[in-house]
């Protein structure tokens, strides 16, 4: 016979509040209801036990020795007539039967350690059920010892108050002590709840939102605890990924946008080619040579793209080493001769040669190359770039590349850095830049845990700063 597997009960998080205040006040109660007989027995009987044995020995003390006299019995029978305890003193044990208005057995009642106690001079005390007074019954034995000889007792006895008989007047008030108490623990323990399920369910409503692609919605946040402070972080949270999925949506759009123009070019003059439309050699020739710089211009797109998404993830192979840092810029500035002559510019150059670090050679001149191309690239004609390397605060160095090019706006400074972020992108194109290269720097400056930072001034000019940590 198969049974069906029954599912896990799930509860909410509101019905487990619930369960937590309805158990703190069920502990609340039998708390009450344990402190009621701890104070009955540690106030009232102890308090009846105390006031049988003083009086008890005090009885005792009239006993000077040698038999029980007649004028001994009669001072027990006579306070016994003013106490509100019974008193009965007699010779042997086995005459409380005959004394006491109810059943009981000797050999029960004084057993033979409580016989021990008591030639020890030590009272015993006794407390018992009695049908008759549909009570329990306190009695104290109190030994009359002639030396080391038991000579009689004298047994005290008083039927109990019950719990409810002590606290008979306290009863009314400590009940509607807790029922107000109780009445404000489901009150307030439902604003508890209420406050602290609300919040979170408006954070699952707005996560299912978020997992729809919809991020406008926020979570309302009215206190500044935790669970106030879980909805910000949350509510920030949802701004964190709503950006990340705009510039993924952005960095989607400028990928497709940057490789539709050269996959264009490449398709429609290769089939011209083909199709015969270009006949004469020279002509093809020239159709040829603007494939090829489509195509390599795809080739640098698809390189930087791969470079700067492995430096993101830390996986590009990195080999450090020490850096004659002067010497390294002297050499990956000696490329860029042809571009000067072209544009009739000119390099001033201030490298300190004492300046030692530790870094990837090939990713340090990769850095230096891609800040001085743009240098280049936005530099007018009959102008010069200024490279400086030196020693600055805090054990590194700065190096410094100024141009006198068209600046960059106020407002996209901020911005320098961001993938395919361009201030002329037409003019940029020209050129053949892909918009990634300061992202590509940034990235290296931060593996060799240095800073990249930029001033520039439109129409005037720009200064790109890296500070590196030096040996």
């Amino acid at each position: 016979m198969r049974f069906k597997k029954m599912d896990k009960i799930s509860l909410s998080l509101e019905q487990k509040l619930w369960i937590i205040v309805s158990i703190v006040m069920l502990t609340g109660i039998a708390v009450s209801y344990g402190m009621y007989h701890y104070l009955y027995k540690k106030i009232y009987v102890e308090d009846v036990e105390t006031n049988l044995r003083q009086e008890g020995f005090q009885l005792a003390n009239e006993y000077t020795g040698g038999e029980l006299t007649p004028e001994l019995q009669e001072k027990i029978e006579w306070y016994n007539n003013i106490s509100r305890s019974e008193v009965v003193m007699v010779n042997d044990p086995k005459e409380l039967s005959a004394c006491l208005p109810f059943d009981v057995n000797h050999q029960t009642l004084i057993g033979a350690e409580d016989r021990e106690r008591l030639i020890n001079g030590e009272s015993v005390t006794k407390i018992g059920y009695e049908k008759q007074f549909d009570r329990n019954i306190m009695g104290v034995i109190v030994p009359l010892l002639d030396e080391k000889r038991l000579k009689g007792i004298i047994y005290l006895y008083i039927p109990l108050a019950t719990l409810n008989e002590v606290f008979e007047e306290a009863s009314l008030i400590i009940t509607i002590i807790s029922l107000i108490f109780s009445l404000f623990a489901l009150l307030f323990g439902k604003r508890i709840v209420k406050k602290l399920t609300t919040p979170l369910n408006e954070m699952e409503r707005v996560a299912y939102q978020m997992s729809k692609g919809d991020y406008s919605e926020k979570v309302h946040v009215y206190s500044n605890d935790e669970i106030g402070r879980l909805g910000m972080a949350f509510n920030q949270m949802s701004e964190a990924i709503n950006e990340e999925d705009e510039r993924r949506k952005e960095f989607l759009g400028n990928v497709s946008h940057e490789l539709r123009t050269p996959i264009s070019y490449i398709k429609g003059y290769s089939e011209a080619i083909l199709d015969g439309t270009i006949s004469e050699k020279e002509e093809a020739i020239k159709y040829m040579q603007l494939i090829n710089r489509e195509a390599g211009r795809m080739q640098r797109l698809v390189h930087d793209l791969l470079d700067l998404a492995r430096l993101e993830k830390k996986s590009l192979p990195m080999k450090i080493q020490p850096i004659a840092l002067a010497q390294l810029i002297e050499e990956s500035l000696e490329k860029f001769e042809p571009f000067l002559r072209e544009k009739k510019l000119s390099f001033e150059k201030k490298l300190d040669p004492d300046i030692i670090i530790m870094g990837d050679q090939d990713r340090i001149e990769q850095v230096i190359q891609n800040i001085t191309e743009n240098a280049v690239r936005y530099s007018p004609e009959n102008s010069f770039i200024r490279v400086s390397l030196e020693k600055s605060k805090g054990n590194t160095c700065t190096i410094a590349i100024k141009d006198n090019g068209i600046g960059i706006p106020k407002k996209d400074i901020h911005r320098i850095g961001e993938r395919f972020f361009r201030i002329d992108k037409a003019r940029t194109r020209v050129y053949g830049g892909t918009g990634l290269g300061i992202a590509i720097v940034q990235k290296i400056v931060q593996l060799h845990e240095g800073n990249f930072y930029i001033e520039s001034e439109e129409g005037v000019g720009t200064t790109v700063f890296i500070k590196l940590p030096i040996i």
